[in-house]
């Protein structure tokens, strides 16, 4: 089982050493920082399951530091204890209002705010199935949100989205600018539910580099193609330069020969009860294959819809 990681922000030291060795001592990885622009660096290289915030600190307090990853879509869901060093109302009630799950008034008990952080991750793990990777909703998630559509009588589209390439790419520049990808591919699908104002939308991760989307019928292409935009137009920076400007890596193929493979796309492929009537989950799973495979045939970014009309 993977250890749970904790980050610590706060100026102090020795606040810092008396958590770190509580942490540890219970089985978390602990990482720290030593003020707020710190930990907000440090955030987005630990991936950290929750944070341990100090509310007073210099360069970025703590409501600041809360505030700035609470508006952050990827990171939002992101619990935070708030530590002060007052006991008044008003630091209390700053950091609940900036975000903050918790919070402990220095000095405190160590056993305490262990108790508190073991529930604050039991509730967040039950209330949303993170994917540990994009902080989006996982499976369980994804399976009662379809369910859930499919029950409900109305129309829906369901964006299923994968990113082709994607294997060369982890194999030439390696598993952890792998991940940054996957993290910077959730926040162009949110990013771009935002920007094209499809209303409610479920966005979720289905694991490695499949996302899936669900909308409605009318919502579904404008949003394909928008993600199809944003990230075409990032896709470069994932690169060195020099690849970036040849478009191309070289990488072996399963022979083990040397070949020229493209930069990664992303194709979708949109699954939708317009014009046939589905009745499981399982049958979404299987369009959208089917329609994930037409749309890698095309060698670049692009979305296919099914369109075909079946008895109801």
């Amino acid at each position: 089982m993977l250890r749970q990681k904790i980050l610590l922000i706060d100026d102090e030291p020795d606040i810092r050493d008396v958590l770190k060795i509580t942490l540890e001592s219970e089985g978390f990885d602990v990482f720290e920082a030593v003020d707020g622009i710190d930990g907000l660096e440090k955030v987005h290289k630990v991936v950290p399951d929750l944070v341990i915030l100090d509310y007073a600190m210099p360069r970025m307090d703590g409501h600041q530091v809360c505030a700035t990853l609470k508006k952050d879509i990827l990171l939002r869901h992101l619990p935070v204890i708030m530590l002060t060093g007052k006991g008044e109302i008003h630091d209390k009630v700053k950091g609940i209002n900036a975000g903050a799950d918790d919070y402990l008034v220095k000095p405190f008990e160590p056993e305490e705010l262990l108790a508190r952080i073991k529930m604050i991750l039991r509730r967040s793990m039950r209330d949303l199935d993170a994917n540990p990777l994009s902080r989006l909703p996982g499976n369980i998630s994804i399976m009662n949100e379809l369910d859930a559509v499919i029950r409900s009588g109305k129309q829906f589209a369901v964006l299923y989205l994968d990113l082709d390439k994607f294997k060369a790419f982890n194999d030439t520049y390696g598993f952890e600018h792998g991940d940054d990808v996957i993290r910077e591919t959730a926040r162009v699908i949110l990013n771009a539910v935002a920007q094209t104002g499809a209303g409610d939308v479920f966005v979720g991760h289905i694991g490695g580099d499949d996302f899936v989307a669900v909308t409605t019928p009318d919502q579904a292409e404008p949003l394909a193609e928008r993600i199809i935009s944003d990230f075409d137009a990032i896709a470069p920076s994932f690169y060195k330069p020099e690849d970036a400007q040849r478009g191309y890596i070289t990488a072996k193929d399963r022979q083990n020969q040397e070949i020229q493979v493209a930069l990664v796309s992303i194709s979708i492929g949109i699954v939708t009860n317009e014009f046939r009537k589905i009745n499981h989950v399982a049958e979404i799973g299987e369009i959208g294959a089917e329609l994930k495979k037409v749309a890698k045939a095309r060698q670049k970014s692009n979305f296919v819809r099914d369109s075909r009309r079946l008895a109801a």
